[in-house]
C-alpha cells in the first residue's frame, strides 16, 4: 500500500519530532520532512522534487508564518492540501487560514485518534474541521445530508458569499444597501437554517458546498 507523504512545518523542534514520532506510527502516512517555518516550505520546494499530499501547518512561526505560507501552497502547489494545527483558536486566525487555502484546522491538544481520523478525512475528502473549532456539526453524514437540501434565497447567497470576506457585518451592509439590522436577521437566519453558532461556521458550510472557492 502506498503511504500518503507529508511534511511537518512548526518551528517547536520538541513537538514537531514527538509529532513526527506520532505519525510515523499510523500505517497509511508517511512524513517525508519537518520544518521550521514557512520560508523553509517554499525553499522545500526548490530542492526537491518528492511533493507531500498533506502539510501539516503551524500558525506562529517566524520569518514566514503558516498563514502566509498556506496562501503560498495555495497560490503555488494548489493540490496540496493543508491542515493547520495550532494553539490559536480565535476566530479570525481560523477565517484567516480559511481564506489563505486551509483545508482542516486543529488544535494541539486533540488526541492522537482524533489528529489520525483527521488526516484521513483531509486526504480523502478534502476537509476536515472539528466540532470544538466550527462549533457546527459539519463532521456528522447524516447532518450533511440534510444541509445539502436546504435551499437558500438569493440574498442569503449573497450575504454567504460576502461573509467568506474580510468584510464587517456594517461593510456587507453598505456592499448590500441594506441596514446593519437587517444584516444581522440574513445572520440570525442563516445560523438556525445551518445549525451553525459563529462565522466559521457560515464560511466553512459555504467552502463545504462550493459556494465559495478559498
Amino acid at each position: 500500500m502506498k503511504k500518503i507523504d507529508i511534511i511537518i512545518v512548526d518551528d517547536h523542534l520538541l513537538f514537531s519530532q514527538a509529532l513526527n514520532g506520532l505519525i510515523s506510527n499510523f500505517d497509511e502516512f508517511n512524513v517525508i520532512d519537518t520544518l521550521n517555518n514557512g520560508k523553509e516550505l517554499v525553499d522545500y520546494f526548490t530542492k526537491n522534487n518528492k511533493e507531500p499530499e498533506v502539510v501539516l501547518m503551524d500558525i506562529q512561526m517566524p520569518i514566514m508564518n503558516g498563514i502566509e505560507a498556506t496562501q503560498w501552497l495555495k497560490n503555488n502547489k494548489p493540490t496540496i492540501k493543508v491542515l493547520a494545527l495550532s494553539m490559536e483558536a480565535d476566530e479570525d486566525t481560523i477565517l484567516n487560514m480559511l481564506r489563505a487555502g486551509a483545508k482542516g484546522y486543529l488544535l494541539k491538544d486533540i488526541h492522537p485518534t482524533v489528529l489520525l481520523h483527521a488526516l484521513k478525512e483531509i486526504h480523502s475528502n478534502g476537509f476536515y474541521y472539528t466540532e470544538n473549532i466550527t462549533n457546527t456539526l459539519l463532521n456528522s453524514i447524516d447532518k450533511n445530508d440534510k444541509l445539502t437540501k436546504i435551499k437558500l434565497k438569493d440574498r442569503e447567497l449573497e450575504f454567504l458569499k460576502l461573509t467568506c470576506t474580510e468584510m464587517t457585518y456594517k461593510q456587507i451592509a453598505e456592499v448590500m444597501f441594506l441596514s446593519p439590522k437587517t444584516i444581522e436577521n440574513y445572520r440570525e437566519a442563516l445560523f438556525e437554517k445551518l445549525d451553525a453558532k459563529t462565522r466559521i461556521g457560515l464560511v466553512l458550510y459555504a467552502i463545504k458546498e462550493k459556494i465559495v472557492i478559498l
